[in-house]
């Protein structure tokens, strides 16, 4: 009788046992890392029904359950197949591994700095280290190839690692175009700098082959591009902590090499890091006559031929 007992509760304990193993146990036996990623919008993203699919869980529908009323944030975790469901669902509830970060605009590279800094929980020698990344690899580097994009980023790399990580999606996006700026005869550090002037001054990307082609007018007459976003970087960060901004007159007589009122020729660097859009229109700029240009207060672009076109077009547009 004791025997028989004894086999029912071993019996018992490894359906038990087994059960427990077959729903929550781990879904395979690799212990190597693989990065789940939950994307930046989360609504309608199936979180059991990709772990499952990827081959992290066992059960979809057990994992669904585990995971009701859990709140998981964008961003990529690092899991296993040999995790157990409770392993990976604790791991989901934490913050994530990898943080996603997005670079609007043409920024300069303390600008994006500051940003990496805030989101991804940088100290000041991860800063140090993006900021100065650029003399390990040339000075050509200190500003234009720090791709704005959205990426997703680990929290454990340094900032020489993320500088490099944002200077291989420059280098990606710019490859394709590379050849053609060759046989232009056009260096591509030439070519950002333009692309940065036409990305700071461009009301949107409807503009930026028109900006262009002026740019290039002033450039094959030798004319003074006199561009305030230059002058803009040049001061760096205002007061308000603001790194672009409108300037008063009487910086314009200032002497800098970024002072494109009192030089006629380029910038020494890029000004910021441009997109592939406005990179294209260096090299495909629009056809004009036009050497001036203004926005109105709707961004609507108005070019003039003559300088004496370009003050009736301020009176009529800005005044």
């Amino acid at each position: 009788m004791k025997k028989g007992l004894i086999i029912q509760i071993i019996i018992s304990l490894v359906v038990i046992f087994g059960s427990i193993y077959f729903f929550f146990g781990p879904a395979g036996g690799k212990k190597e890392s693989h990065v789940f990623v939950v994307p930046q919008v989360v609504e309608n993203f199936d979180v059991a029904g990709e772990l499952a699919s990827q081959g992290l869980v066992r059960n979809k529908w057990i994992t669904r359950i585990i995971l009701e009323g859990i709140t998981i944030s964008p961003g990529g975790y690092r899991l296993s197949s040999s995790m157990w469901m409770w392993e990976t669902a604790f791991a989901l509830r934490n913050k994530p591994s990898l943080l996603w970060v997005t670079i609007n605009g043409c920024q300069r590279r303390e600008q994006m700095g500051e940003l990496l800094e805030k989101t991804l929980g940088w100290d000041q020698e991860k800063l140090d280290a993006w900021n100065s990344y650029y003399k390990s690899i040339g000075s050509e580097y200190i500003e234009g190839v720090y791709y704005p994009d959205t990426y997703l980023l680990p929290l454990d790399e340094s900032g020489s690692q993320i500088a490099k990580r944002f200077i291989d999606r420059f280098n990606e996006k710019f490859s394709p175009l590379s050849e053609k700026f060759q046989d232009a005869n056009i260096r591509w550090v030439t070519a950002l700098k333009i692309a940065s002037l036409i990305e700071r001054e461009a009301g949107g990307p409807s503009d930026m082959k028109l900006i262009a082609g002026i740019i290039w007018n002033r450039l094959d007459i030798d004319m003074r591009l006199q561009i305030d976003a230059t002058m803009q970087y040049t001061k760096g960060k205002k007061p308000d902590g603001s790194w672009w901004g409108g300037i008063d007159l009487a910086e314009k007589s200032n002497e800098s090499p970024y002072n494109t009122y009192l030089h006629a020729a380029l910038p020494p660097t890029p000004i910021c890091s441009p997109s592939i859009i406005s990179i294209e229109a260096v090299l495909r700029p629009g056809e004009t006559d036009c050497l001036f240009y203004l926005h109105d207060s709707n961004k609507q672009i108005h070019c003039a031929k003559t300088y004496a076109k370009h003050k009736e077009n301020i009176v009529t547009y800005l005044q």
